[in-house]
């Protein structure tokens, strides 16, 4: 098309039109690694501009190996991550007569993502649970795989809000105090503050929280109420 063939349309009232497969759903995630446990934690509101979908829409998912995985952004792709990823666990059991240990499985998600690379999942994970010695082993990805294994993180809309907290709180970052090995009864707590602040903040976090605590017990879930406005 001719460029006065655009000016002659744009004076007609023509409308672009444009698709995308993606949408961001909102919602916060953290994980925090101590000793012997590891606590992965989301919130459940799913939303979508200022409308608010569904008040009870897990982002976090327990597996049958024993590691949770956090997802934010598309609702819909950490869905069907997960379901790929519990298929794949079920396979290696079958194949391998055990069950794949989380840094494996760290791995595997690497992959899979990667394969994605092209069309990825909109999804910024954390995947929780207890590596080989029983110590709490935490790792964090990008859309496309990459990854690292810390010791606390947080993600999706309320994560800028959460990490700083975490970092002054878990890491003692600015602080004289020594950092010391942090205990489960102050994860909970400090997961708590964590998410009721970043719900009196951001507008895609509330509801619920619901918390996966990993120990070598096995998985415990919590529910905490947020607020619902």
């Amino acid at each position: 098309m001719a460029p006065q063939d655009w000016m002659e349309a744009e004076k007609q009232g023509a409308v672009s039109h444009a698709f995308s497969p993606y949408t961001d759903n909102g919602g916060t995630s953290l994980a925090i690694a101590g000793e012997d446990f590891c606590l992965v934690a989301a919130d459940t509101r799913q939303s979508e501009g200022y409308s608010i979908n569904s008040r009870y829409a897990p982002k976090a998912y327990k597996f049958s190996n024993g590691a949770v995985l956090a997802t934010s952004g598309m609702h819909a792709d950490g869905h069907t991550l997960a379901k790929r990823l519990e298929q794949r666990l079920e396979w290696y059991e079958h194949n391998h007569g055990k069950k794949m240990s989380v840094g494996a499985m760290a791995q595997m998600l690497s992959t899979i993502l990667y394969q994605k690379r092209f069309f990825p999942y909109y999804t910024f994970n954390i995947l929780g649970g207890l590596d080989e010695h029983g110590k709490g082993a935490i790792y964090t990805y990008d859309p496309v795989g990459s990854h690292e294994r810390e010791g606390w993180r947080a993600a999706g809309s309320g994560g800028s809000l959460v990490q700083p907290f975490l970092d002054n709180q878990i890491g003692h970052k600015h602080q004289q105090s020594p950092q010391v090995p942090i205990t489960l009864e102050k994860a909970l707590k400090v997961a708590k503050d964590a998410f009721s602040g970043a719900a009196e903040r951001d507008i895609y976090t509330g509801d619920m929280a619901e918390l996966f605590i990993i120990t070598k017990d096995g998985v415990h879930v919590e529910q905490y109420p947020l607020k619902r406005d």
